[in-house]
């Protein structure tokens, strides 16, 4: 345990932080399993409105530095494939 005052404060923000992360990230990673179950179950008009949530809950931990753009932009390709491969079949 941390001795200086200045130490102790940051330990109680650092784990504010990282519930607010932990937050974020559970959020979006439903918002993605949202789309896969539409997905999974054919039903195009629910899987785009997911989807649509699901990236804003991508960019928003973004935006927050939670996960890498890269990250993100992999998983709306990934997810966007999919629904047009639903669509298209």
């Amino acid at each position: 345990m941390a001795n200086i005052k200045s130490q102790k404060k940051r330990i109680i923000t650092n784990e504010k932080r990282r519930q607010a992360n932990v937050s974020v990230r559970t959020s979006m990673r439903s918002a993605v399993k949202a789309v896969e179950a539409a997905i999974e179950a054919k039903d195009v008009e629910a899987a785009v409105k997911a989807y649509n949530n699901a990236n804003k809950r991508l960019d928003k931990a973004v935006s927050k530095g939670i996960v890498h753009k890269n990250f993100a932009a992999r998983n709306k390709s990934r997810l966007s494939k999919k629904i047009n491969a639903l669509q298209q079949g």
